[in-house]
């Protein structure tokens, strides 16, 4: 009954505020980490995603990203860059399946380029080389979990019926 009274609702999706909730930057090797000269560091990048309702229509996307860039013959960390870039949408008229998908990837995908502006300034503002991140297919990364949460309930499933 309620998702009925969901598909006659009028879907609607929109930007309310775009926000940096969280952000840290740390160069531990500076300065000696500038006398080196060759730039060839090993980059490590951690995304996720987190949703949390705040009423009936709106909603806070928060996209956490972590950048580490270690010296390629060391485990010495040259910059660590954390950040949370947040998004309140306001979100009305879709389904449960479609609010997955919509605070999954759509919303991430929005916040995305903030987050890159975000780190490529901080890192040159480090005094290091150009630092660009590379597009990501949010919509591959949450097709992805889906998969993995189906998995891992078919296993839970499975392994609970060979214990009764």
């Amino acid at each position: 009954m309620a998702e009925q009274a969901q598909e006659g609702a009028e879907k609607r999706l929109a930007i309310v505020k775009l926000y940096l909730k969280d952000f840290s930057f740390e160069s531990p090797q500076a300065p000696e980490v500038f006398q080196a000269g060759k730039w060839a560091p090993h980059t490590d990048l951690n995304l996720r995603s987190a949703h949390k309702k705040i009423d009936d229509k709106l909603h806070e996307v928060l996209l956490t990203v972590t950048v580490q860039a270690k010296e390629k013959d060391s485990d010495n960390t040259l910059f660590l860059v954390e950040l949370h870039q947040a998004g309140v949408f306001e979100i009305t008229g879709y389904t449960e399946q479609e609010m997955g998908v919509l605070v999954g990837s759509l919303c991430p995908n929005i916040l995305f380029p903030y987050v890159r502006e975000t780190v490529a300034s901080i890192v040159q503002k480090g005094g290091f080389p150009e630092f660009i991140l590379q597009p990501i297919n949010f919509e591959a990364l949450y097709a992805q979990g889906l998969q993995q949460q189906q998995a891992a309930a078919q296993n839970q499933g499975a392994a609970s019926q060979e214990t009764h």
